[in-house]
């Protein structure tokens, strides 16, 4: 059943628009490194890793708001580690490649994917807020293969002509990124298709840039037809702060229940400590905890890998210290697979 709408529109407290606040983030390593009071050498750098241009194929972005929850002085904070360019993503391994869960394989039309009964999953654009170093989708061509622009219309096509798609998944990239008049002529698309009887939206930003979650989006998607679910990234406690918290309350209020999907990273959450801290981080701000995910094998990520005997135990000892609604299912997506394999106690391991 979909939530009763408040009255009156919740919002968190006002700060500067989220389109100065992701015009003002960080895009140089060198910079980071200084805000944080640290130095290249302390990180383990060289030069080519803190050039800009060394970073160009993946370039380094972090919004200041999150910087602001990282710890000044520590080369191993949690948070620097997810988007600090690192000598070992220029490392090949055995198994990690451009295309690591089989999204081009399921394309149906221009940044159209399918790989699930009844759900398809929209392409929105390239762009974030954020750019995590293990993101599975850092190598993934964005200018062909989008649902942006000229493809848009086609896709919808789509999945005007496809009854049996009772969910369509807004992704990216963010779709939170999108320009709010994007945004809005994309959702209100696809609520006018009846069929459509869900759209989730999977996005980091309310995470690193809560200030996107304002009174102009939480009327918009209190608006819909559509029930709006709303899927999270957070991956460290330390990501929850006072504005993200603020935020992801707002968004409950008019969607309902937030999921959360997190990966599991070698260095920032590979400890049962770290992630029954997170469970409850999450909850206590109107997140269930949903998926933690083996990392998706992209090209440049092996440092962040979690052997799955390590991962079945952490997720045992979480099962041990929280009740069952604040334990993710631990899994990994395979290409070609109808369904995501669960890990551990929730399935084979």
């Amino acid at each position: 059943m979909r939530p009763a709408r408040p009255e009156t529109t919740p919002g968190p407290v006002k700060r500067h628009s989220w389109q100065a606040e992701l015009a003002r983030g960080l895009r140089d390593p060198a910079e980071l490194l200084a805000a944080l009071g640290l130095t290249a050498a302390e990180c383990g750098l060289g030069e080519a890793a803190m050039a800009k241009d060394g970073t160009a194929a993946f370039p380094l972005r972090v919004p200041l708001g999150f910087v602001a929850r990282m710890r000044p002085r520590d080369p191993l904070d949690p948070l620097l580690l997810q988007v600090l360019p690192s000598l070992a993503e220029g490392l090949s391994a055995t198994g990690f490649g451009a295309d690591p869960v089989g999204d081009l394989a399921s394309a149906r039309g221009p940044g159209l994917l399918q790989k699930y009964a009844g759900r398809a999953l929209l392409i929105t654009t390239g762009a974030c807020a954020i750019h995590c170093r293990y993101c599975f989708r850092r190598e993934y061509p964005y200018a062909e293969h989008s649902a942006a622009g000229r493809h848009l219309e086609s896709s919808l096509k789509v999945i005007a002509a496809d009854t049996s798609l009772e969910e369509v998944i807004l992704s990216g990239g963010d779709p939170l990124v999108l320009s709010e008049k994007r945004f809005e002529d994309l959702l209100r698309a696809i609520d006018r298709l009846t069929h459509v009887k869900r759209i989730r939206l999977h996005s980091r930003v309310p995470v690193v840039l809560p200030e996107r979650v304002d009174s102009r989006l939480l009327t918009l998607l209190g608006s819909l037809r559509s029930q709006v679910v709303v899927v999270i990234h957070a991956n460290h406690p330390q990501e929850i702060d006072v504005q993200a918290g603020q935020a992801l309350r707002a968004l409950a209020v008019v969607t309902g229940p937030i999921l959360n999907q997190s990966v599991l990273l070698r260095g920032v959450n590979d400890s049962s400590r770290v992630l029954v801290a997170l469970s409850r981080a999450l909850f206590s701000v109107g997140v269930l905890p949903y998926y933690l995910h083996q990392l998706d094998p992209v090209s440049g990520t092996a440092h962040f890998a979690v052997p799955d005997s390590t991962a079945v135990a952490l997720i045992t000892e979480v099962m041990a210290q929280l009740p069952g609604y604040l334990v993710p299912k631990l899994v990994r997506e395979t290409a070609g697979k109808s369904a995501k394999t669960p890990l551990g106690s929730f399935g084979a391991t």
